[in-house]
């Protein structure tokens, strides 16, 4: 009886207390997230559990379409009471942006700012891992002309980097790009070239803002600053967008979904699951009659596959902006059995390399030249490099005499270039100024490796030679790398020194050595005398670059 009329007591207290008005602790909760143009806030306002009000900022997010979020998202935090919403169409980044910030004005601890990225290093485990590096150029006409009604062209050289199970499966890939653009082109941070000193320079947009300022300085050096200035498309970081995020975050998500696909079965997706106009992945709502019907013919379930890729990636995979796709595939042809057990870390380096030069025509005029180093290195957990690739494109203009070099001949427009057909040293005429001839050249480049048994420097071809310096390499810190470099290579061309040089300098170097390091030495130079940097390209900047851009990946050979 006691126990009775104590519950019943309970029960008049709390509708005594519910008569009375009593309400909820108020609460106001700021919190921040990562917008698509910066960073987002909310002041979130609490009535108990209950959420009354939230209030959104993000002054950087573009207008039209990230500022929908900020408009539309505080109401339906509201009416649904979480952080769990759908997000704006078309605004996917700054929606999620703004329920990252609500969540971390709700639950900080769970939902920290600035974000701790504790994110577990890749895993990479395999009974056998082939290593392949691959290369894919396409030129481009475009994006579009300049307020003068002069054409704009770019250059496109994607690198993958990519390890392959004995089946073909891709276990890992890293994958990169340089465009390169005529200086008409209004894109802020979008790399140059005016195409080769003596052709007049190119119109240029000096301020991005889509009106031409007159032409870029036709000179020597003005070309070796343009290339000086190239990045890659990941180099361009934060500061490249493309659509609904930046180019790397989008390509990221790629590679993500590349991870236990073969080379056939990305070819597969992209053609079940992209546009056949434009190589993008397709999307609900499209007003392109052919994307609709090929949506449209996807089951619920592909449908929902496709929707967590264009969540985070949009770009094509094939178009002229690049073939990531072919990329990947010359990197399957070009790829090589690992002998390593285990790394802890993967980096991917770059060095891009101007050049006046080899020489002049019969004809006095100048040969000019630019080079691509690039580099993948797998280090050890002490930084130890314990796998090392190294490749490179050297383009030419086509009054270079070497069979097999790479060409180009300049933008179409720019009248073409001095051209030796049959490399017999003396020029038969002018390489033809089209399209179709800028395509043809850009089509046919091939990396020193690709080039193979034609490509001989010295004692012997590049690629043994490379070979020798990569099996030196090995064992190496970067650290040491540069220490090796210093001390047995020629302070004037970056070769290795070698006994009885006529040079007073490259003599005393070499004479400093002691007998041993003497040996050591000849061991390198009976296989390997080409330069680590020169005008030809700077292999130490590129390795060194592959250090600093180094992810975790845990690999294991069984």
């Amino acid at each position: 009886m006691k126990k009775l009329t104590a519950i019943m007591l309970t029960a008049a207290m709390i509708a005594s207390l519910s008569a009375c008005g009593t309400k909820a602790e108020t609460k106001t909760l700021t919190g921040t997230g990562k917008g698509y143009g910066g960073d987002v806030t909310v002041t979130v306002t609490m009535e108990g559990t209950k959420i009354t009000k939230v209030e959104a900022k993000g002054d950087k997010e573009t207008q039209g379409i990230g500022s929908n979020a900020i408009t539309q998202l505080p109401a339906k935090f509201v009416e649904k009471n979480s952080a769990d919403v759908d997000v704006v169409a078309g605004a996917t980044v700054s929606s999620r942006g703004l329920i990252y910030a609500v969540k971390n004005a709700l639950d900080p601890k769970a939902n920290p700012w600035p974000i701790v990225d504790n994110t577990k290093p890749g895993e990479v485990t395999a009974d056998t891992i082939f290593h392949g590096l691959g290369f894919s150029n396409v030129a481009r006409t475009g994006p579009g002309k300049d307020d003068t009604d002069t054409q704009v062209w770019s250059l496109n050289n994607v690198y993958a980097d990519v390890l392959f199970d004995k089946d073909g499966k891709i276990l890992y890939s890293y994958i990169d790009q340089l465009e390169v653009a005529s200086p008409n082109y209004d894109g802020a941070g979008m790399p140059h070239l005016s195409g080769w000193p003596g052709q007049g320079g190119y119109n240029f947009d000096e301020n991005h803002d889509e009106k031409v300022d007159g032409k870029t300085t036709d000179t020597d050096d003005n070309f070796k600053a343009e290339v000086a200035l190239w990045k890659t498309k990941r180099q361009r970081g934060a500061e490249y967008k493309v659509g609904i995020s930046t180019w790397q975050d989008q390509m990221n998500s790629f590679q993500k979904m590349f991870v236990g696909m073969t080379i056939a079965e990305i070819e597969a997706w992209n053609k079940k699951f992209t546009s056949d106009r434009n190589g993008r992945p397709l999307k609900a709502g499209s007003e392109d009659a052919a994307d609709k019907a090929k949506y449209d013919a996807l089951t619920a379930a592909e449908k929902a596959d496709l929707a967590e890729i264009t969540a985070t990636a949009t770009i094509s995979l094939t178009d002229a902006h690049g073939n990531i796709i072919e990329a990947i595939k010359n990197a399957y042809a070009n790829k090589q059995q690992l002998k390593i057990t285990e790394a802890a870390s993967s980096g991917f380096g770059v060095s891009f390399m101007p050049r006046i030069g080899p020489g002049k025509d019969d004809t006095d005029t100048q040969v000019y030249s630019f080079n691509e180093v690039v580099v993948n290195t797998l280090f050890d957990k002490d930084g130890k490099i314990a796998y090392i690739h190294i490749d490179q494109i050297e383009v030419a203009s086509p009054n270079y005499d070497g069979a097999g070099m790479p060409h180009f001949s300049g933008w179409p427009g720019q009248g073409g270039y001095n051209f030796d057909e049959n490399h017999d040293e003396k020029v038969d005429g002018k390489t033809p100024d089209t399209e179709d001839n800028f395509k043809a050249e850009v089509k046919l480049w091939k990396s020193k490796r690709e080039r193979g048994a034609d490509y001989k420097v010295g004692i012997s071809t590049w690629h043994e030679q490379m070979d020798a310096f990569e099996k030196l390499f090995t064992g190496k810190t970067v650290a040491e790398i540069e220490t090796w470099f210093k001390k047995y290579t020629s302070d004037r061309n970056g070769r290795p020194l070698k006994a009885g040089s006529e040079d007073a300098a490259d003599k005393a170097k070499y004479d400093a050595l002691t007998a041993a390091e003497k040996a050591d030495l000849a061991e390198v130079t009976a296989s390997a005398t080409m330069s680590l940097n020169d005008a030809h390209g700077n292999i130490i900047e590129a390795i060194k670059a592959s250090f600093a851009n180094k992810e975790p990946l845990v690999l294991k050979v069984k």
